[in-house]
């Protein structure tokens, strides 16, 4: 099974967009791709390692953070216990997605509005 680690905390600063995780990041490296996980109402950027992929879940809590370094611009740094990690293309992803989820009803009738609301 794959690892997921949940994003606990975003903030927003001058320059960037700081998601924080409790776990290691260690052996991590940004896969610049987002998914949809529809039943958790949350977005998924992948990471890889050595083996397979870890999903960093970045749940509907966070989607006004997310919507504010869209709308601004601002790189998106991932911070666990040990390390600090940019997200790479992170805005072009998260934006894609978006575009495909509204009005559009194989995401579900729920995560489609959700989606609407805050983005």
């Amino acid at each position: 099974m794959k690892q997921r680690l949940t994003v606990s905390k975003a903030s927003i600063t001058e320059t960037k967009l700081q998601l924080e995780v409790s776990e290691s990041l260690s052996g991590l490296i940004p896969a610049g791709q987002i998914l949809v996980d529809s039943e958790q109402y949350s977005f998924i950027y992948l990471m890889e390692d050595q083996e397979d992929y870890t999903y960093i879940v970045l749940p509907e809590q966070i989607w006004s953070e997310l919507k504010s370094a869209l709308e601004q611009v601002l790189p998106v740094w991932l911070s666990g216990s040990d390390q600090e990690l940019e997200l790479l293309h992170f805005h072009d992803e998260l934006g894609f997605i978006i575009g495909n989820i509204k009005g559009n009803s194989n995401y579900g009738k729920e995560m489609v509005e959700k989606v609407e609301e805050i983005f």
